[in-house]
């Protein structure tokens, strides 16, 4: 745990304490994105899977790099149904659960990038 330093510029280092610091390791991983389309008055999103891998990295603050299948056609989905572009992440092959999950039981509008 450390001090977020881009914001700590603005609001001091002191009110900034909290964030994760450290590499991802290397595994497979599942990522999912839910947002509210106030609008429409529907919680939709997005689900799909890839994995952590160990290229380098240099950065600051947690980081992983991910591999993600066919990524030019999920930041498409993406930028084309006006979802923000920071997700879920944890280290299962959780997609299809997720998937079944928010739209047989919950009634959830979701993409499945597979």
């Amino acid at each position: 745990m450390d001090f977020q330093e881009i914001i700590a510029g603005t609001v001091g280092k002191e009110n900034t304490f909290g964030t994760c610091v450290g590499r991802v390791k290397p595994a497979a991983m599942s990522y999912v994105r839910f947002s509210t389309d106030d609008r429409a008055g529907k919680i939709r999103g997005y689900v799909g899977e890839g994995r952590f891998t160990d290229d380098a990295l240099e950065t600051f603050g947690g980081a992983g790099v991910v591999e993600i299948p066919h990524l030019q056609q999920l930041l498409q989905y993406i930028c084309e149904n006006g979802f923000e572009h920071h997700v879920a992440a944890n280290f299962t092959a959780a997609a299809s659960a997720i998937h079944e999950a928010s739209t047989k039981y919950l009634g959830w509008e979701m993409y499945w990038h597979q």
